[in-house]
């Protein structure tokens, strides 16, 4: 392996990597909120839920733990950034599927709760659940660890597609 093909140290600034980490995990999280809150005490209230559906308090509990780790991984991913070469594109490219499986995740909120379309929202999870597997296996090479955080987050999301494809299916 030449020293091309080593990661090294990102010259940002962990601060700087703080901001860019978080800032898309923020937006993602208001985007989902105002879509949601809305419509949770009329519309979602009056679906017909599988006895599996979690209580209404548990989802929020668990999206913002899950966007903390989200926004640690992504932190931790542009911690480590190769110089050049293939492995800078294989940085890229792990990159570019963590800002995929983000936007799918801002997607899914306004899908499912603005739009009522609960067909198109179990699509638009089963998508990002196969986005957020892919992150993990780029991010694998880099920094394991940041890997290792989004595996609760895939769990989750396998759970929410189940439940988003049932929902559909029962109304």
């Amino acid at each position: 392996m030449t020293t091309s093909h080593i990661p090294y140290r990102s010259p940002l600034s962990p601060i700087a990597r703080l901001a860019v980490a978080i800032l898309p995990v923020v937006a993602t999280s208001v985007i989902g909120s105002l879509s949601t809150t809305p419509n949770i005490e009329g519309w979602y209230a009056g679906l017909t839920k599988p006895g599996f559906n979690p209580p209404n308090w548990l989802f929020p509990v668990a999206w913002t733990i899950l966007y903390a780790m989200i926004a640690l991984s992504f932190w931790r991913l542009l911690g480590v950034s190769p110089a050049t070469g293939p492995t800078r594109r294989a940085w890229n490219l792990a990159v570019g599927a963590f800002a995929a499986q983000l936007a799918l995740n801002a997607a899914w909120s306004p899908v499912f709760f603005s739009a009522h379309a609960l067909g198109w929202a179990g699509i638009v999870a089963a998508a990002m659940l196969v986005m957020i597997l892919w992150t993990i296996r780029l991010s694998w090479r880099f920094d394991r660890l940041a890997a290792w955080l989004l595996v609760p987050y895939a769990a989750w999301v396998t759970f929410a597609t189940l439940l988003t494809v049932t929902l559909w299916r029962l109304n």
